[in-house]
């Protein structure tokens, strides 16, 4: 089995990775529609929502594999954000990267793996939207390009619900901060400084 080599950029990698505020976080119904559509579309029993961290790969959503997590030295997905394009193995035991890998010769017995990057808009990868089969099992150029789109539509969900993620916590504080100043300065100051007369 060969090891995923650690990307140069996995410092500014992993930054990327920590903003999203998606690690450990609990299960999404809207992200569980995507890894549904991925499946439908490659006509695979496994489809997954895979974020690389520094010694794991993390699932924030998977259809036909119980496991939550891998360790990042057999992961199929810390391989795929080491290179631009889709990796594709419609064979991985023809492959002498995977052929001896755990995940291929004990559970889930992959057979096949396909994985699209998820890019961040600052251009780092962190992790993959991955379809796997338990038999060899090729795909289309179209299969391929709307999967590719859908890990693009993936990714703007996961920036966008950091955003939204951020913008709650600001009004939060927001509010604490208002409490506070209500409690230890006179009522006629806080009108004033609400804009009313007190």
């Amino acid at each position: 089995m060969q090891a995923p080599d650690i990307p140069s950029n996995e410092s500014l990698r992993m930054q990327a990775l920590v903003r999203l505020r998606i690690l450990d976080t609990d299960r999404d119904q809207r992200y569980d529609r995507l890894t549904e559509i991925a499946a439908s579309i490659a006509g695979t029993p496994i489809a997954l929502i895979s974020l690389v961290d520094s010694n794991r790969q993390w699932f924030k959503s998977s259809l036909g594999l119980d496991e939550s997590e891998t360790p990042r030295r057999v992961s199929f997905c810390a391989h795929a954000i080491n290179q631009d394009e889709p990796l594709l193995v419609p064979d991985v035991r023809a492959d002498a990267r995977f052929a001896d890998n755990p995940l291929v010769t004990g559970d889930p017995h992959i057979g096949s793996y396909s994985g699209f990057q998820l890019v961040s808009s600052e251009g780092m990868p962190v992790g993959t939207l991955c379809v796997i089969d338990t038999e060899v099992h090729g795909l289309s150029e179209e299969q391929c390009f709307q999967l590719r789109s859908l890990a693009r539509v993936l990714m703007d969900m996961l920036e966008k619900d950091a955003v939204m993620y951020d913008l709650a916590n600001t009004a939060e504080r927001t509010i604490l901060f208002e409490n506070i100043l209500k409690t230890y300065l006179p009522s006629n100051t806080w009108s004033r400084l609400q804009g009313t007369q007190g």
